[in-house]
């Protein structure tokens, strides 16, 4: 065998060739091939394991010290000119402060080593924020900041005395005028008239003079607090450029690499997204190096797979050693381009999962109806499949008025949902959980066991706008997000529990399950937080409210087929 390629890595164990795919994976949505897994298993074994470059992934909190980063990395299975099947491995960002660590493929472009022009611009750039440093903490521009609001402050205490006493000083002649007129002969209350009449100028012109006096002093200090701050300005508008020139430039020299021969950069490829621009970090994910890598040096791709190895992220969720998909906000319009002129396997998001379910109704009057909805269908019709719930029940209702659908269940949990049957049932239903007067019980199966019995859980939610529709935790921008959670039934290594959601966040109770700040231990079944399986063990099994019409409370239920 005649490989002298450094990056190709052949396997230590047979396997059969027979068994390869036909085509390469989706991978926006996919379960890992074995070839995969046996591949990562290896690259684990021999380099993440020993870890010789001592990058702290904070598997070891007895002896790890600094900054915990865990890694996403990648592994494509490859054929080379020869017929020879081996694997490329990949790391997303850098590893250990290194952009080159062998056997990993090198990034698409290395900003450290392949050309003189980013550290030099960088350098450039990295002057212009010392300057706007020093200009910034530029005891002057303290001083003089302080100074204008102390004079503001005098100022308008000042005016606003000057302007109390007018309005004093406008009642007392009132006053006077009014007693001179039954006091006063002609010529006395003439006197006073025109005395009263230059108290009330002379007091008008002291205001002037004041307001006068005090706007020369105040523009004094802003214009010498100006020449400061313009100059601050001209700074970052200088930086600014730079920075925008620079980061286009370096967008540039990432240039993708297609089986057709095809080459785009960044810049040309994220011009046709919304933003237009290439988000930070672009280019820089395990998946387009492996690739790139792969249709630069004659490699047939067959199969990829990318596994998180460390501590999960503070926000987001990922398992030790778990496969997760490509990213969609960084890879995907980088893969769009890559894999065409391969043959891929169909997108799963594209196929619907529920043509071939059936919907359970409960119960039914002229209002409502109860129904249990199965696991894998939607509640609304979604961006590329229509059949939903709403759908089915329009099919099923035709009479009926309003949006019928009055709360959602996640595409992948199964279990109890009301249907209003009218506009005004769906008023008071929809006010109802608003007001988060609604009891509503879930069950799920979790992956671990809980050192307690019960609890309750405070995460703050929001969109991964990176990797929409996965959620993360963020107590800047997040929304409040409770859940009551109590157990139900225990097993050896999984646990049902009871989940009670107090707030209604997008994925809540899959991110409280698996995020290490809930009870770090996802919902079986869960693939977006977790390991996907024949289905996401959660269950809607309990739903109670007042009857839109009676105001009667009236409760349902429905076993999970996972009890």
């Amino acid at each position: 065998m005649s490989v002298t390629d450094p990056c190709f890595i052949t396997f230590k164990d047979n396997f059969d060739t027979k068994s390869l795919p036909n085509s390469f994976t989706f991978p926006f949505y996919y379960q890992p091939h074995a070839l995969c897994r046996q591949a990562a298993e290896q690259l684990q074994h021999d380099w993440l394991i020993p870890n010789t470059w001592q990058h702290n992934f904070g598997l070891n909190p007895a002896s790890d010290s600094g900054m915990i980063i865990g890694k996403m990395f990648g592994v494509l299975i490859v054929k080379n000119k020869q017929g020879e099947v081996g694997f490329l491995a990949a790391f997303s960002g850098k590893l250990a402060e290194q952009n080159i660590l062998p056997p990993f493929v090198p990034p698409v472009f290395d900003m450290l080593t392949q050309d003189s022009f980013f550290s030099i611009e960088n350098q450039q750039i990295n002057a212009l924020n010392q300057k706007l440093t020093a200009l910034e903490t530029n005891p002057k521009l303290a001083e003089l900041t302080l100074t204008l609001a102390q004079q503001q402050q005098v100022a308008d205490q000042q005016l606003e005395a000057q302007r109390q006493l007018i309005v004093s000083s406008r009642k007392q002649r009132k006053l006077a005028r009014l007693q001179g007129e039954t006091t006063l002969d002609g010529s006395a209350f003439k006197a006073l008239s025109i005395e009263l009449s230059r108290q009330s100028v002379q007091q008008k012109n002291a205001l002037a003079t004041l307001k006068q006096t005090w706007q020369n002093r105040i523009t004094e200090i802003k214009e010498q607090l100006a020449q400061l701050t313009q100059q601050i300005d001209t700074v970052k508008s200088q930086r600014k450029a730079l920075s925008n020139a620079l980061q286009h430039k370096l967008f540039g020299q990432y240039q993708f690499t297609n089986i057709l021969g095809d080459k785009r950069d960044l810049n040309d490829i994220f011009n046709e997204t919304p933003n237009h621009l290439p988000p930070a970090g672009a280019g820089e994910c395990a998946a387009p190096k492996l690739l790139n890598y792969a249709f630069n040096h004659d490699y047939q791709p067959i199969a990829m797979a990318e596994f998180w190895w460390g501590a999960s992220p503070k926000s987001e969720i990922k398992q030790h050693q778990n496969f997760y998909p490509a990213c969609h906000s960084k890879c995907r319009p980088i893969l769009s381009h890559m894999l065409k002129g391969m043959t891929v396997d169909p997108d799963p998001l594209l196929v619907n999962p529920a043509a071939n379910k059936t919907i359970d109704i409960i119960y039914q009057d002229q209002h409502i109806a109860i129904i249990n909805k199965p696991a894998e269908m939607l509640s609304v019709a979604g961006k590329n499949i229509t059949d939903s719930v709403q759908t089915r029940m329009k099919t099923l209702f035709p009479k009926a008025t309003g949006p019928l659908i009055v709360h959602r269940l996640d595409m992948s949990t199964s279990g109890l949902m009301v249907i209003a049957l009218n506009q005004q049932a769906n008023k008071a239903l929809v006010q109802q959980f608003i007001n988060r007067t609604v009891t509503k019980r879930y069950i799920a199966l979790i992956d671990g066991c809980p050192a307690q019995d019960s609890g309750t859980i405070n995460l703050p939610l929001r969109v991964d706008l990176n990797d929409r529709p996965k959620q993360v935790v963020c107590y800047e921008h997040g929304k409040h997000a409770q859940t009551d959670w109590c157990i139900y039934k225990k097993y050896t290594s999984k646990t049902l529990l009871h989940l009670y959601p107090k707030t209604g966040r997008t994925h809540q109770l899959r991110m409280h399950c698996a995020h290490h700040l809930g009870l770090g231990m996802p919902i079986v079944g869960d693939d977006l937080y977790g390991t996907q399986a024949d289905r996401l063990h959660l269950h809607a099994e309990f739903l109670g409210f007042h009857h839109p019409e009676t105001n009667q409370w009236i409760e349902f239920s429905s076993q999970a087929d996972f009890e």
